[in-house]
């Protein structure tokens, strides 16, 4: 451990699996520099098995299931939980998403950094506003939060997958997965069990079957099912069963993903692995950064179920597929931010500048734009 001159207390909130990997390499490089971490965790998916895989400093402070409307019934005990374990901690500053990190910044006065990149939970947004220092996000995000609304260039997955921070694959993935040099799709569907996915919806499960039987011509098809609502064992798929620690390596060495989820869509780009997103979220209102995705070829958002399949099998006949996507993602990715730099940068300033506040920091980072 390398000792620091103004030693912190950072909290930091991870209520999805994706908190888990945009602050795992901050946390792991602040208590390096001596400060002391709180990770503020929910168990949702697989947010506790990741948190325990990379060995972070983390307390629960509640559950939430993947069917609609658990948040609803479990977020009293999950404010009440937070307001207990932010008091005894006392942090000197936290970054998190949303109404969790906003109320504990309430009530402990403490400044909070909020890192967000979907423009529909609105409710969040208002929520949090005034209670956070400062709201960042990626360039392509299209909704206007104020004052304290910054930008960068880059997406909260480039706090994990940049080049400068993902150093390439699990060498034992193929094998783990037991393809050998074989092609393999990976399939991932969403519960839609998030506040904001309410009245949003994906494949159906017939569309689903439909998929992992007519993808399965071109390799092998792994499965990642949230809601686990398949009868995966009736299909000619597989169940992803690796630790989800190593999907990102799974997803790289990928010909294919096709997703009914979010984030997933977006770290398959960034890892140069073609991406067909297909649900009730596409269309002239999408957000931003699959717009983005989508203008620089890197990703298909398709409405009609028709138009997924076909695509996925042009993608699949295609044999300069995969030199084309490596291409594309080097060639984006060399003018967007490492993020976990860019996070670190305010925190560590936020300690060795006494007395200015991280309002000022973030103002003036040069990797930072007002809006």
């Amino acid at each position: 451990m390398t000792e620091t001159e103004n030693p912190c207390r950072y909290a930091f909130f991870t209520n999805t699996p994706a908190h888990v990997h945009l602050y795992k390499h901050t946390v792991n490089r602040l208590e390096q520099k001596g400060h002391e971490v709180r990770v503020m965790g929910r168990d949702y998916g697989c947010t506790r098995a990741l948190l325990n895989y990379y060995d972070l400093p983390f307390q629960l402070y509640g559950k939430c299931e993947t069917e609609k409307y658990s948040l609803v019934k479990e977020l009293p005990a999950h404010f009440y939980n937070i307001l207990l374990q932010i008091r005894e901690f006392d942090p000197d500053l936290i970054f998190g998403m949303g109404g969790y990190s906003a109320f504990a910044g309430a009530v402990t006065m403490t400044p909070v950094v909020s890192i967000l990149d979907s423009e529909p939970t609105t409710l969040d947004h208002t929520a949090s506003k005034p209670f956070v220092s400062a709201f960042l996000t990626p360039h392509a995000f299209q909704k206007e939060l104020g004052q304290k609304h910054y930008q960068f260039t880059g997406f909260k997955e480039t706090a994990y997958l940049h080049p400068d921070v993902y150093h390439g694959t699990d060498d034992d993935v193929r094998e783990k997965l037991q393809v050998g040099e074989e092609p393999y799709i990976v399939l991932r569907f969403n519960a839609f069990g998030s506040h904001h996915d309410v009245n949003h919806a994906g494949f159906s499960r017939e569309q689903k079957e439909t998929l992992i039987n007519e993808l399965s011509q071109y390799g092998s098809v792994f499965v990642s099912d949230e809601g686990d609502s398949l009868d995966i064992d009736a299909t000619e798929g597989y169940a992803f069963e690796l630790h989800p620690a190593l999907m990102h390596d799974a997803l790289a060495n990928a010909d294919l993903l096709v997703a009914d989820t979010q984030t997933m869509v977006t770290e398959a780009a960034l890892l140069g692995t073609p991406a067909i997103r297909s649900n009730s979220f596409v269309g002239d209102s999408d957000m931003g950064n699959f717009k983005e995705l989508e203008e620089q070829g890197l990703i298909y958002n398709l409405e009609e179920f028709e138009d997924v399949l076909r695509q996925s099998i042009a993608l699949l006949e295609d044999p300069t597929t995969a030199e084309q996507w490596e291409q594309l993602r080097e060639e984006y990715l060399s003018e967007k931010v490492n993020l976990t730099d860019l996070i670190l940068d305010i925190a560590t300033a936020f300690a060795s500048e006494d007395g200015i506040g991280v309002e000022t920091i973030i103002k003036g980072h040069p990797q930072l734009t007002q809006q």
